[in-house]
């Protein structure tokens, strides 16, 4: 019972403790001068952060119930879980840290004493700190001889606020499947440089290095290349930190993509020769094979050679002549059966005392030469021709009757085979082989078990996390059953083999038999998501439910699966954002970028689908959804990566908002003023009580095909924006848009001039809030208002015959506007020029106001718009600087203002318009050419000049000939 007189005192692992998010936690807690049994039951709590005095329980090595619900599903999946080192001292393991699991830790203890005497728990402390270790290698395919050196360069960094130390290390993998990495240099955390076992004596001589070149950059220099050389080479780092009782921990790793390196070897003569002196034998007898090597000078150098029968190795014996036994020989070996051994460095000998019917087929040596004894690799390799082996039977025999009772399985499933064994005359030890369907003549030791039932497994199924805990039991009529709890993948399928052996007659007796399995992958059975709404279209407020209906040629029940909800906001583009993930223990994890679905939805699961319902529908949950499935394997803990996954169909939702009742006044009405303030009335005739109206006032100009133009618009919020007609300084203090009750609005147009004449009309937009933001129910158009001016005077007497000018780029030109006649006595002019636009609004570019003063409404041309004025009736304007935008039609208009009494307001009398100007510009003078062509005797000259140079030629030629005839 471990009975002790001293006090109890409870240890736990000392802190603070940092850890790496994601990574497996372990804390340890023993105890010791207790009373009571010897095994102690241990219970761990937490106190978080954001409650220090509350105690979050989380697992108990005594009471299922006592961890919190926080913690149930962890617990029950394994995520979390107390391993007992002994009766005193257990580990917690965290399988996977979360930033929630941070905290102060107590390991607490029942007690099991007399009386209370001593502590009963103990605290620590576990900060979670994020992963920032990085380590990359871009990848690459190199191809070098025997004997050249390659470079390879890796970046590794961290930023962990923490003090840490890194090491980094590079590594070969030769192979596949379950080949083992062989490391090559590893600069460890404490600055020391580590060869691994086949590097060390190239270390040594300095052809194999690591240098540190920059602050994150790491060089492997691999020198005198050899063969055993060739694979795929990656680098590894590790991040440490230093726990407070001084030991120091791996909280992080990191591993780079491969780069494949191979090889090319400089071979030599080899020769090898196999020969054995009896090749016809019967069981029992003895069987002695020769393997000669022939090779130059082959006293100084190195061989090994390997036995091997119908291409499986049975025996190696290396450069130093050390014999090396496969497994399924080495009973024989010690037992003395079998013997291999080298007279000389050229004769190798293989012999067995007693042949069996397993020992029976066709021998082969394989010699491979070293560079020197220690090299793992070899630098040729030559194989024997084979020699046929018949050893035939005395008449005694074991019979075997292999099978499974589970032929066609799913991964994940349980695999059950079993050997029946008949004709034994004592005890009999069984071994039981997995031979994969790739690659073939592989074969993996699954169990033993000898003839006093000892047990021991393969070293592939020792690890009870990936396949379970594997049995082999002996039933009482001679039957062997193997149960493997969990196929693994689909190379778990293939056949199996059951080898039974009995001593007998001073030898062993073996037979074999084989069964065969089909393991199906997850990923192969179909697994298949449909997502589906009964109701695609709701309305703002109703509730809305999403099916993800699962299909899959396994009982989806059965296997843990989790479901991952996609969403896309309507009208957005790009991939969709997760917004929710049920895990198979159960635990919900919500998404950042649609947060505001959190507390709306449900998610619940039946038989084979999962169901996303969300109450209250907002125009925030329109858009497209789509689930995600994932499945693991039955039967194993920690699940691992998922065994398949598939997406479902994107689903649209629409989701309607209330439906709009606004009414505006849609009667068209005239408005005429006489040179005042002008005011147009746009009245809402019917809209919900809670909405708030934005409101668009536009104008349509005289012209049959004008464009609409827009004026002003005031949003819900009465925030104004003009349009680009009317968004000039002067513009924006003349037409104003205001709101005089809750149902009229109206657009104040001041100091109108005949240019606003026009259509008046304005457009509602009905606006309502809806929980999360404001939304447009609908909109509304108005009648048009038509704005005239009626002038009191007579019309001003102006020239009205349209006009034509050129002018040059770059120079200035005058566009002409007078007056033909006196003024009445008592009145003042006004004038604007207009620049013709096609939209149906002509563009105002300079104002003279009948007081004298002058505005720009474009302020862009101030500087190059005059109006010289040489006599009061005369206002034309001078643009300086022609540029090639400048081309088009130009008028002024006049106005006539009086004032009607003193103190009074001035009023308009008149506002005749001048005939229209078409400006057309020409291109600036620039090249000789065109100095040319602009003058009509240079041209001639230029053109002629040439004909009459070649005429002249030709005469000349003509003289000459003539002369030379004579």
């Amino acid at each position: 019972t471990g009975l002790t007189t001293g006090q109890r005192v409870v240890t736990v692992q000392k802190g603070p403790l940092y850890r790496v998010r994601g990574s497996h936690v372990t804390l340890w807690c023993k105890v010791s001068g207790y009373q009571g049994p010897a095994e102690q039951n241990f219970q761990w709590s937490i106190y978080l952060p954001s409650a220090p005095e509350r105690e979050v329980q989380i697992v108990s090595t005594v009471d299922p119930s006592f961890p919190y619900a926080i913690y149930t599903q962890r617990v029950r999946g394994r995520g979390i879980f107390v391993e007992r080192l002994q009766g005193d001292a257990v580990l917690l393991h965290i399988t996977e840290l979360q930033e929630r699991d941070a905290g102060e830790y107590e390991c607490h203890t029942p007690n099991t004493d007399e009386r209370y005497f001593g502590s009963y728990s103990a605290k620590t402390n576990l900060s979670v700190i994020p992963d920032t270790l990085l380590a990359s290698m871009a990848p690459q395919a190199l191809t070098r001889m025997e004997g050249d050196m390659v470079e390879l360069t890796c970046e590794v960094s961290k930023s962990t606020a923490q003090h840490t130390h890194l090491s980094v290390g590079w590594y070969l993998l030769q192979g596949a499947g379950e080949h083992r990495a062989e490391e090559i240099l590893t600069l460890s955390k404490d600055f020391i440089l580590k060869p691994g076992p086949s590097y060390e004596q190239r270390f040594l001589e300095g052809h194999v290095q690591l240098n540190k070149v920059g602050n994150t950059t790491y060089k492997l220099v691999l020198g005198g290349l050899k063969p055993s050389d060739q694979g795929q080479l990656y680098c590894g780092a590790a991040e440490w930190i230093e726990d407070p009782d001084k030991t120091w921990k791996d909280i992080s790793s990191k591993q780079t993509e491969r780069t494949s390196l191979a090889v090319v070897s400089q071979k030599r003569d080899l020769s090898v020769d196999i020969a054995a002196a009896e090749r016809s034998l019967s069981e029992g007898d003895a069987l002695q094979l020769n393997c000669v090597v022939g090779a130059p000078k082959s006293s100084s150098r190195y061989f090994q050679v390997i036995w091997l029968l119908n291409d499986k190795e049975v025996a190696m014996v290396d450069p130093h002549g050390v014999l090396i036994w496969e497994e399924e020989y080495k009973e024989r070996a010690k037992l003395g059966q079998l013997r291999a051994f080298k007279p000389s460095n050229a004769v190798y000998v293989l012999t067995i005392s007693e042949v069996g019917l397993k020992d029976k087929g066709t021998y082969q040596c394989s010699v491979s030469e070293m560079k020197t004894p220690g090299d793992l690799h070899s630098i040729q390799t030559n194989v024997s021709s084979g020699i046929q082996v018949d050893v035939k039977p005395i008449g005694y025999r074991l019979r075997l009757s292999v099978s499974t009772s589970t032929p066609r399985v799913t991964v994940g499933d349980p695999l059950i085979l079993h050997c029946e064994v008949e004709g034994a005359t004592g005890p009999v030890s069984l071994r039981w082989w997995h031979l994969p369907p790739q690659p073939p003549g592989r074969r993996v030791l699954v169990a033993t078990m000898e003839q006093d039932g000892t047990l021991s497994l393969g070293s592939a199924y020792r690890d009870g996390e990936s396949r379970g805990s594997l049995r082999l039991e002996k039933g009482s009529s001679g039957t062997f059953t193997l149960v493997i709890p969990s196929a693994l993948d689909e190379d778990d399928g293939g056949q199996y083999r059951c080898e039974a052996t009995q001593r007998a007659r001073g030898r062993n007796w073996t037979e074999k038999g084989e069964a065969a399995v089909t393991v199906s992958s997850m990923a192969g059975l179909g697994l298949h998501a449909t997502l589906s709404s009964r109701i695609a279209t709701v309305s703002y407020g109703q509730s809305l439910e999403l099916f993800c209906q699962v299909k899959a040629s396994y009982t989806l029940e059965e296997v843990p699966a989790s479901v991952r909800w996609l969403f896309q906001p309507s009208l957005a583009t790009g991939p969709l954002h997760e917004l929710v993930q049920v895990f198979p223990s159960g635990t919900v994890v919500w998404g950042t970028a649609q947060s505001h679905f959190q507390g709306k939805a449900q998610l619940a699961k039946a038989d084979t689908s999962f169901k996303l319902h969300i109450h209250s529908a907002l125009p925030a949950n329109e858009g497209t959804y789509q689930c995600e499935v994932e499945v693991w394997r039955r039967n194993v803990l920690p699940l691992g990566p998922p065994a398949a996954s598939t997406s479902s169909n994107a689903v649209e939702i629409k989701v309607v908002l209330p439906e709009s009742k606004l009414q505006v006044a849609t009667k068209d009405s005239s408005v005429e003023i006489a040179s005042s303030n002008a005011a147009i009335e746009c009245r809402i005739v019917f809209a919900q009580n809670n909405s708030q109206f934005a409101v668009t006032w536009y104008l349509l100009p005289p012209l049959a095909d004008a464009t609409p133009l827009q004026i002003v618009r005031a949003n819900y919020s009465s925030i104004l924006e003009y349009g680009s007609e009317f968004s000039s300084p002067a513009q924006k203090s003349r037409f104003l848009s205001q709101r005089v009750s809750s149902n009229i609005f109206q657009l104040q147009i001041l100091s109108a001039n005949p240019g606003d004449e026009g259509k008046y009309y304005c457009v509602v937009e009905e606006w309502l809030w809806l929980v999360d933001g404001w939304y447009k129910l609908g909109e509304a158009t108005s009648g048009r208002t038509t704005l005239k001016l009626k002038l009191l005077g007579e019309q001003l007497q102006m020239e009205k015959t349209n006009h034509s000018i050129s002018a040059r780029e770059g120079e200035g030109v005058t566009l002409p506007c007078r007056l033909q006649g006196a003024l009445l006595p008592g009145t003042r002019l006004s004038a604007t020029w207009f620049q013709v636009k096609s939209s149906g609004r002509d563009s105002a570019l300079l104002t003279l106001h009948h007081d004298g003063t002058i505005e720009y409404p474009q302020e862009r041309l101030a500087g190059r718009l005059y109006l010289r004025r040489p006599s009061a009736g005369d206002f034309s304007l001078t643009l300086s600087s022609v540029e090639r935008g400048d081309a088009g039609a130009y008028y002024c208009q006049l106005q006539e203002w009086q004032q009607q009494s003193e103190g009074k307001d001035w009023a308009l009398q008149a506002s005749p318009r001048l005939g229209y100007t078409q400006l057309s510009t020409i291109p600036p003078e620039s090249t000789v050419l065109s100095r040319i062509c602009s003058s009509p005797p240079l041209l001639n000259f230029v053109l002629f000049f040439p004909l009459v140079l070649i005429l002249l030629l030709a005469l000349a030629v003509f003289c000459w000939y003539c002369k030379f005839r004579k």
